[in-house]
């Protein structure tokens, strides 16, 4: 028979109760984490999100509540009314282990059903189980520790903003459809049959507007939308510091977004030095073969093309530059390692590998006999390889326009190794911005050129008259900031003037048709004085993901989806009926099966 809860009024929570407590009435409420019965003595560990507290039912001295004890199980939802003792032989591992609490009375509130999983700090069920069964899930320390730092962090956050003098404002949910470099997430309108809202991919547009609008300072903690392939630091929706300034430098971006960050790593524990330092996005590449670098360990690439003389070059099949990089003590490497890292290399899109070793005896390169034994010492001594180093260089199977398709390729194996060589320093938090990106990018897929970021970036004023004629050596005002190679968050000083604009949105090839079918309003804004103005967003998931020491976006957020895009917990997306499809004039096509 359960009990109800009537006006029982919880005293302590669980966790909480220490020796200075020692001789008090407490009421306990929580879950029965574990049974122990020893016959006249039973031992009930009582959990809610502070912790464990271990409760003791006395036969001879409390029948009654020792023989409702005797009813509970794993999970059950149970109040306890009770005195605090301190132990005679205290538990080391948990907080409240020098005391525990005698029980009186015990109220069964509810039942459960045996998990199929155990709630306890480290489990071995799959993380889809764990999605699956979420709200079991989420009673395990661990979730709870990283929902709650996550909160403090936002918290700062909002902090923060609040004391530079930014406002908080609100942006729709229901918007309408813009380019901004996915696809949309889009919502059928009952009365408008035949139209759409989109859900935003940010607030792109909405922040410009109030820049117009005159707020000067906004800020948001925002949830956003895009429907694209996910990834263990990707949603389909997903939480953003969104933040915009009127007449703003660069750099007073970039001292706000510091200021931010110093706290938010505060929070956790973490101590980060401002200013952050700043790197060209043409340099970071060539360096590091990533627009988003790992800074906390070295091994640089460096561009060793002319170690490949062109006889070796045709022999190689060689397209574009060589990088190369020096790994700290692989030279050991065996023949199966390195036709291990070549296949690696290959997957990452190489056309191949060439190795070289440094011992002790002199330098062994895989390639020797085709570039020479001149060019193997050459190609040593350019990534500074020191003896016991192993050299990787690495050519591009494809170029891509306007990119270093080798270095691209050399970072991902520069990760790759550092991971496997364990040069990366867990204890380093380093931050880095990145600037002077391109404006354009190829697309393979249009064969043209299109927005690295999105089409209200604005130009570098020395490179506009380059907008017709030369597009790839156009800079945008873009910038990135990096942690711990994640990028953190994206922003740009905005175009603020209509005619720079819609000079952009035709480099793009869009008609003056689709600029008013797409852009109408925000274009008719910008015709009434515009100040110039720029922002940032900043991915909070991902920040809560780092500084909670996870690997996966899923570990800081309630009610996560999979890489399929589905909550298995609430089984969605779903079907819905035919009544709700018809009061929307839509109607489900079957796609046809691809042809065997």
């Amino acid at each position: 028979m359960l009990d109800f809860l009537g006006n029982l009024k919880r005293t302590h929570y669980c966790g909480e109760l220490r020796v200075s407590d020692d001789g008090r009435d407490a009421i306990v409420m929580g879950w029965v984490h574990r049974r122990r019965d020893l016959g006249n003595l039973l031992f009930l560990d009582v959990r809610d999100r502070t912790g464990i507290v271990q409760v003791v039912f006395n036969k001879e001295t409390q029948a009654a509540a020792h023989a409702k004890a005797e009813q509970a199980r794993s999970e059950f939802v149970v109040a306890v009314e009770g005195k605090v003792v301190k132990r005679q032989k205290a538990n080391p591992e948990i907080a409240t282990g020098e005391v525990e609490l005698i029980a009186v009375k015990l109220h069964i509130l509810n039942n459960a059903k045996t998990p199929p999983f155990p709630i306890e700090e480290e489990i071995n069920a799959t993380e889809e189980t764990r999605l699956r069964y979420r709200y079991l899930d989420l009673r395990r320390p661990k979730p709870h520790r990283n929902l709650a730092l996550r909160h403090k962090i936002v918290l700062e956050i909002r902090k923060t903003m609040d004391e530079m003098g930014f406002i908080e404002v609100e942006t729709p949910m229901l918007t309408r459809s813009t380019p901004e470099g996915a696809r949309d997430y889009l919502v059928p309108s009952r009365v408008h049959h035949g139209q759409f809202y989109a859900l935003p991919q940010s607030p792109q547009i909405f922040k410009q507007i109030l820049m117009i609008g005159g707020l000067d300072r906004y800020f948001q903690i925002v949830k956003c939308f895009r429907d694209e392939d996910l990834r263990a630091d990707r949603q389909p929706e997903f939480t953003q510091l969104d933040l915009e300034m009127s007449f703003p430098r660069q750099e007073d971006i970039f001292e706000v977004i510091e200021k931010v960050m110093v706290r938010a790593c505060a929070v956790a524990g973490i101590k980060a030095q401002a200013p952050f330092p700043h790197m060209l996005y043409k340099d970071v590449v060539r360096k590091y073969g990533s627009d988003k670098p790992d800074l906390r360990f070295g091994m640089e690439l460096h561009e060793v093309t002319d170690c490949f003389p062109a006889e070796a070059k045709q022999k190689l099949q060689i397209e574009g530059n060589v990088f190369a990089l020096a790994a700290p003590g692989a030279a050991g490497y065996s023949r199966k390692q390195l036709d291990e890292l070549t296949e690696k290399a290959k997957a990452l899109g190489a056309r191949g590998a060439y190795f070289a070793k440094s011992a002790a005896e002199g330098i062994t390169s895989t390639v020797e006999k085709i570039i020479g034994a001149e060019n193997v010492k050459k190609l040593a001594a350019a990534c500074g390889a020191k003896t016991g180093d192993l050299v990787v260089a690495v050519s591009a199977k494809q170029q891509i326009k306007g990119t270093e398709a080798a270095a691209l390729v050399a970072g991902q194996l520069r990760l790759h190794l550092g991971e496997a060589l364990g040069l990366i320093d867990r204890t380093q938090w380093k931050f880095l911005w990145v600037t002077g990106f391109p404006l354009f990018e190829w697309s393979e897929t249009d064969k043209q050129w299109v927005s690295a970021q999105h089409p209200f970036t604005g130009i570098v004023d020395e490179d506009l008259d380059k907008l017709e004629s030369a597009p790839w050596e156009v800079r945008s005002k873009g910038y990135d900031i990096v942690l711990n190679g994640y990028e953190l968050g994206s922003g740009s000083i905005r175009i603020h003037r209509q005619d720079i604009q819609e000079r952009l949105f035709k480099a793009l090839g869009l008609t003056e048709e689709q600029l008013r079918r797409r852009f109408g309003f925000f274009l008719d804004a910008l015709t009434y004085g515009t100040p110039p103005h720029g922002g940032i967003a900043l991915g909070v998931d991902r920040i809560a993901m780092l500084l909670s020491g996870e690997k996966s976006l899923r570990e800081v957020i309630a009610f996560a989806k999979t890489t399929a895009a589905v909550d298995l917990m609430a089984d969605s997306p779903s079907e819905v009926d035919v009544a709700q499809l018809d009061e929307l004039g839509i109607s489900i096509t079957q796609k046809k099966k691809a042809a065997e």
